[in-house]
């Protein structure tokens, strides 16, 4: 009866913490872990700069316009004469007065000598001579006057005022033929962009398997811990028996040593299952992006039996294209055929279009101004290499390697898939031969049990033929669930060979 009770209380205690524990499905650990995985968060990212990146390299075919502008204070101004012509200049009207001035004192000499010579009259002379005195010093003056002012004003006219400088410009520059390099660039922008998509799909894909994997190790490793309680309890029930008949006289001390060893076995075995369940679970949760503490139960578990179906042994041709591994290298493959082409590109002449204004101030265009003035301008570019020392051929013959090596690797990824096809099939076949020998050794293991049991009972057996049957149902019963999880196994396996999850 305190048996009983004690069993009810372990059923209970058993059914509360099922209540209260987090029952998760497989597909349920799957989205977990694809949600909450740090590397696809990374992937993700590196995705969108790809993506971006393709979105850079569309803009080399539009024209691109860039504006440009500064400012500069010089401490000296820039000349267009020299000082001696700047003074020349400002006392030209002086050296002009003083030059009317001889020129009158000579005029009026003369005057006089033609006077003496009577070819004028003297009358006339002295007319002349008096309106030359009336009228030269106020002339002289005004002349100096107006030259001094006129000499300013063409030296400040070449005044360049260049102590502050100021430029704005803008260019436009819309390629015409730059080599291919171009069109090269954004092919490798496009295959990048899906190989990152690619990578992403082959991360989901990895943690999809590893979820499986330790999905149905958890699965497994419950079902074991439940066979280990069942058979801790035959176990006991068999050292219980037989220390009733070690008091009732019908048993020795020998037979109750043996069973107490086993006992011990038991109780060993139910507490390494048991630690091994909770590792699997932390295990689990890790890779669902749970806190490893976490109380969860799965679905799958809590069957008696794992549903398991027969997987079919396949082949299949289109394995090679879907398999992400031989897509990237695949891509890797074109894209050093692309920069490739970019090495040979330099070979070739690069022509732009180019167009622009440039604006100053101070301008030259109408003197020397204050002002913003500027012009426009278009033309066309070329460049044409000449002469590089070889540069560019060890360049081209680099690229080439580059190209024959992601060839042999893709060439090497296609044969190991192959293999790896292969082998998964052969792990279906096995797992399905080992599933259907488990439950036929299941069945024979029973009804030994049955018999040894009854001969006990009957006094036909001793405890070592029932201890022998006891672990012999053990390990069918063990290899009954090795089977079945080896099944789900080889099937997860082989449609990761094929490229399907």
């Amino acid at each position: 009866m305190k048996r009983l009770i004690y069993i009810l209380v372990i059923f209970l205690y058993a059914v509360a913490d099922g209540m209260s524990a987090e029952v998760l499905s497989l597909d349920t650990c799957r989205a977990r872990a694809l949600a909450g995985n740090k590397q696809i968060g990374m992937s993700r990212v590196k995705q969108e700069m790809a993506k971006n990146a393709r979105k850079a390299a569309r803009t080399l075919y539009l024209p691109h316009v860039d504006l440009a502008g500064g400012y500069m204070y010089s401490s000296r101004e820039l000349s267009l004469l020299s000082d001696a012509q700047k003074n020349m200049l400002s006392t030209m009207g002086t050296t002009a007065s003083g030059a009317i001035g001889q020129g009158m004192t000579d005029l009026g000499a003369n005057l006089q000598r033609l006077a003496m010579a009577g070819k004028i009259s003297p009358q006339t002379a002295n007319d002349l001579i008096t309106i030359m005195q009336t009228v030269g010093p106020s002339m002289a003056t005004s002349l100096e006057t107006y030259g001094n002012e006129l000499g300013r004003q063409i030296t400040d006219a070449f005044s360049t005022n260049t102590h502050h400088m100021f430029v704005a410009s803008a260019v436009l520059t819309q390629p015409l033929f730059m080599g291919g390099v171009i069109t090269a660039s954004n092919k490798i922008a496009d295959i990048t962009e899906r190989m990152a998509g690619t990578q992403i799909e082959e991360k989901e894909s990895n943690i999809t398997y590893e979820v499986d994997n330790a999905y149905w190790l958890v699965v497994s490793l419950r079902h074991k811990q439940m066979l280990a309680t069942d058979y801790l309890a035959l176990v006991q029930k068999l050292d219980d028996d037989v220390h009733k008949m070690i008091r009732e006289g019908v048993a020795t001390r020998a037979d109750g040593l043996r069973v107490d060893v086993a006992l011990n076995e038991a109780e060993m075995s139910k507490t390494k299952v048991d630690n091994a369940l909770t590792l699997a679970r932390m295990y689990l949760c890790q890779k669902c992006g749970m806190d490893v503490n976490s109380d969860i139960t799965l679905v799958d578990e809590q069957k008696e039996d794992v549903d398991v179906a027969v997987v079919n042994e396949e082949n299949d041709e289109q394995v090679y294209e879907r398999r992400r591994e031989l897509k990237l290298l695949n891509d890797a493959i074109e894209i050093s055929r692309q920069k490739t082409k970019i090495a040979r590109a330099a070979y070739l002449p690069q022509l732009a279009l180019m167009g622009g204004a440039i604006f100053t101030n101070p301008s030259v265009y109408n003197g020397f101004e204050r002002k913003f003035k500027g012009s426009f301008n278009v033309g066309v570019a070329v460049r044409v290499p000449v002469l590089d020392w070889g540069e560019n051929m060890y360049k081209i013959r680099a690229a080439k390697c580059a190209t024959n090596l992601a060839q042999l690797t893709y060439d090497e990824a296609h044969d190991m898939i192959e293999l790896q096809v292969a082998q998964s099939n052969f792990k279906v076949r096995e797992a399905n031969k080992k599933l259907i020998t488990a439950k036929k050794n299941i069945q024979s293991a029973e009804e030994n049990l049955r018999c040894a049991n009854i001969g006990f009972k009957e006094g036909v057996m001793n405890t070592t033929d029932v201890m022998s049957a006891q672990t012999a149902w053990l390990k069918a019963r063990t290899q009954k669930i090795d089977a079945e999880i080896d099944v789900k196994l080889s099937e997860i396996a082989q449609q990761k060979a094929l490229g399907r999850n």
